[in-house]
């Protein structure tokens, strides 16, 4: 991403959660500062909460070059985390350069070794992004344009408006808005590469009308699935739906994997995954857990030829809450290339053999105690129902 950047020469866009102020993303400030500074237009969004504590940095690195920098969600005063709609964070990592290469994945802008909450470590975290090229990569870069253009209009919504009352024609121009501000499938191809055609999709979760595209691309290839089925998360906190269908899989026959956080960063994020070990490992679900480093992404391959990786864990948060996006692929050489790293992490994982908590009354405290702490925060967040 930064050879793609230094060699921008009209547009780059750039959505992520996390803009740390460590060496690794001052490298790549830098980058976007010197891009701007030859005067390509470059437009980046952060969240408002995972880029808090960097946000004056970030403004002094990209500010005085001319990137026009927007916030999604700001927490700039206390009572902001109070406001409506809070819980629901950007949580995509994407990047767009002169239209032509795109990036999608789950890596933060932060180094690989660094952790926000408990410093460096001796081992890099785990986590993977691919780059696409072709038509593609068109759908990325209107995501990130929508996305930035929300943030700002959140910034900005008085002179917007105010600028709507003067125009010529206030109704044309507020549907040019409205376009910009909805995740769409554009129609505009970019041009071709030579490369080797792959069957992709390029999946958001958003908050408008695509709330549960990233859970239903799974839940089917799930439910196709006649071989194997890994899957990669480091935060697995499923509803029944999703579970079931890893069950059923595994009933029939077919292999099902999970690799799962060993080295725990948040600890009601390590005790939601496992109180529900042993209703997985009872059906012939094998888990793992990752000990090496902290794991952080987000990936799985179905049967020889379906695979996806992205920004979207398996919990309450991704599904339900925080806009994500994630690239699903139907193409065995990728397939086999994303297996590949898989089987990697796996053989340096702890396999769980049996529940790492003792079964009884204790065993249900702690489940009830996670699932009434998903049900009351879902509801403080504006989710209804059963989860």
């Amino acid at each position: 991403m930064a050879a793609a950047i230094a060699q921008a020469r009209h547009t780059i866009w750039l959505a992520t959660y996390i803009f740390h102020d460590d060496g690794a993303a001052q490298e790549l400030a830098l980058l976007l500062a010197e891009a701007a500074r030859r005067g390509v237009q470059v437009r980046v969004v952060v969240d408002g909460f995972g880029s808090k504590a960097t946000l004056p940095k970030l403004r002094d690195w990209l500010v005085p070059a001319r990137v026009e920098l927007a916030v999604f969600r700001p927490i700039d005063r206390w009572w902001s985390y109070f406001q409506p709609g809070q819980a629901r964070r950007l949580h995509q990592k994407l990047c767009v350069v002169d239209g032509a290469t795109a990036f999608v994945g789950g890596i933060n802008l932060i180094a690989d070794r660094d952790d926000l909450h408990h410093g460096w470590s001796d081992a890099p975290r785990l986590d993977f992004a691919c780059r696409l090229q072709g038509r593609a990569v068109a759908e990325v870069e209107q995501t990130v344009q929508a996305i930035w253009t929300r943030a700002m209009l959140g910034r900005v919504w008085r002179d917007e408006l105010a600028s709507l009352a003067r125009s010529a024609a206030p109704v044309a121009r507020a549907r040019r808005l409205a376009t910009r501000l909805r995740i769409v499938r554009p129609h505009r191809v970019a041009p071709d590469v030579a490369q080797p055609p792959v069957i992709l999709a390029f999946v958001v979760r958003d908050n408008l009308r695509q709330r549960r595209s990233i859970e239903r691309v799974y839940m089917e290839a799930i439910r196709q699935a006649r071989h194997r089925i890994d899957l990669v998360t480091p935060y697995f906190y499923p509803d029944r739906h999703f579970r079931t269908a890893l069950t059923k899989a595994a009933e029939r026959g077919v292999r099902v994997r999970l690799l799962l956080q060993g080295k725990v960063d948040y600890r009601i994020a390590g005790l939601a995954a496992r109180v529900l070990y042993d209703e997985l490992l009872a059906k012939g679900v094998q888990i793992f857990e990752y000990t090496p480093a902290y794991l952080h992404a987000k990936m799985a391959v179905i049967d020889a030829d379906w695979s996806t990786l992205g920004s979207s864990n398996i919990d309450p948060l991704s599904l339900l809450l925080n806009l994500e996006a994630n690239v699903v692929a139907h193409d065995a050489p990728f397939a086999e290339r994303v297996a590949e790293e898989l089987e990697i992490a796996i053989s340096a994982s702890r396999p769980v053999m049996a529940p790492p908590y003792a079964k009884g009354w204790l065993a249900v405290l702690r489940r009830t105690f996670v699932a009434m702490v998903a049900h009351w925060f879902l509801r403080m967040a504006g989710i209804n129902g059963r989860y």
